[in-house]
């Protein structure tokens, strides 16, 4: 069975940087599609990036281009993102997803697996 554990939030003043991880296990890493998807308080979860199995092709909601960064390491099982220029509005629980095999998506119901979330609370 496929688990992820995420790591790696916390609190963050505005403006600075944060770098969240998932570690994978139970599965083989390179046949999976690995996604970040975030949920604020009172609010639907969001899709935020995802990356292609082979790590060649990343892919980002608009709201976080530029700013944040996916990528994956194949031989350490682990999905990374890089979050920079933190805003207030980035304060949310961050959940990882895998997507065996199967097209690019962003839809959170697509995907197979999910994480238990670590918070990122980011102050102003």
């Amino acid at each position: 069975q496929v688990q992820l554990v995420e790591s790696g939030g916390g609190p963050v003043q505005a403006g600075n940087s944060l770098r969240l991880s998932c570690a994978f296990s139970g599965g083989t890493f390179g046949s999976y599609r690995m996604g970040w998807f975030r949920q604020a308080p009172g609010k639907e979860r969001e899709f935020v990036a995802a990356i292609s199995a082979s790590g060649a092709t990343p892919y980002y909601a608009d709201s976080v281009k530029g700013r944040f960064t996916i990528s994956r390491d194949n031989a350490e099982k682990t999905a990374y993102l890089q979050m920079s220029t933190l805003k207030s509005e980035d304060t949310a629980n961050y959940y990882c997803a895998a997507r065996f095999a199967g097209r690019a998506t962003t839809t959170a119901s697509e995907y197979h697996y999910w994480g238990q979330g670590t918070r990122v609370t980011v102050s102003s």
